[in-house]
């Protein structure tokens, strides 16, 4: 059966404290691994959460500050100590290619693994598979920083009642889905449209168009809200958001489950966020995120 889950591994912006990490979450998406954004002391996280380095196929990098890279080294290094059988892919903006080349040779190992090295200079697609497509979106931030999305190819859902009306049953509905036509019967008489499920990972920016097409549509949206409403300028000037923003983003482009990380240390009340997000207007489901925890992502409309 398949998993679609968000793993939360830290939730600290700038420095980690005593109860949240630095920066680490992984996408369970069927049978693959996306990390993003793995900061210092990942590599514990994940082993916190259960999550080991064979699950990783992909590393998707933000941005290179520290709270959201300095772990590539050990998680790098751990991919090659545990001889991950398969290629694991690296993105990340192109314009910091010295520091990722920095973290990948931090210190002497062996190196056992293919990682692709794939960076990020433009908008546009990432990659193809048959689950997903993964694409990058440029966001405002002092360095240059890219959110990513991934949208699962929209499918068919079979409708008993016209399969029935048209005597269908049995192995031939799976006969109609491979073929696309039984007899004068085709797939679109019989079936609906299945709209495939999306999800964005928006890390440090100002709001720019960049921030609303990765939220667009998306059942999981997971968002930085560093700052709360009162510091909005701080933010500005910092290139983040607050949490009444990020929430204005996902009520305005139709987010089923808006998930906030990247807090500043200077709130000890992080219920705080949720009542700012609420009072920005977004009704739908929202988790302010705490380290080590696990998101399923919403079942299809």
């Amino acid at each position: 059966m398949s998993v679609r889950e968000f793993v939360v591994l830290g939730t600290a912006s700038q420095v980690p404290t005593r109860h949240r990490n630095h920066n680490g979450y992984l996408l369970r998406w069927d049978g693959e691994g996306i990390l993003f954004d793995p900061g210092e002391g990942t590599q514990r996280q994940m082993l916190r959460a259960g999550v080991a380095a064979h699950d990783l196929n992909r590393i998707c990098v933000t941005h290179f500050h520290g709270d959201h890279s300095l772990g590539l080294a050990g998680v790098i290094q751990r991919i090659n100590l545990d001889q991950v059988p398969h290629e694991v892919t690296a993105h990340y903006p192109r314009s910091g290619q010295r520091f990722f080349d920095r973290l990948r040779y931090a210190t002497a190992y062996r190196e056992t693994v293919r990682l692709t090295e794939a960076p990020v200079a433009a908008d546009g697609v990432l990659a193809a598979t048959p689950s997903y497509t993964l694409e990058a979106r440029k966001l405002s931030h002092p360095v240059e920083s890219y959110g990513y999305r991934l949208t699962e190819p929209d499918g068919r859902r079979m409708l008993p009642g016209r399969l029935a009306a048209h005597g269908i049953g049995g192995p031939d509905v799976g006969r109609l889905q491979r073929e696309g036509r039984l007899g004068d019967v085709t797939l679109e008489d019989v079936s609906e449209v299945r709209r495939g499920q999306r999800f964005a990972f928006v890390m440090d920016t100002r709001l720019c168009d960049g921030v609303h097409a990765l939220a667009e549509g998306c059942d999981l949206l997971v968002i930085e809200s560093t700052f709360l409403d009162e510091d909005v300028a701080l933010a500005a000037d910092h290139g983040h958001l607050t949490a009444g923003q990020a929430a204005a983003v996902a009520r305005d482009a139709g987010v089923r489950h808006l998930v906030l990380t990247h807090f500043s240390q200077r709130y000890p009340d992080p219920e705080e966020f949720e009542r700012q997000a609420r009072a920005a207007g977004f009704e739908g489901e929202l988790t302010v995120a705490y380290d080590l925890l696990r998101v399923p992502v919403p079942k299809r409309r």
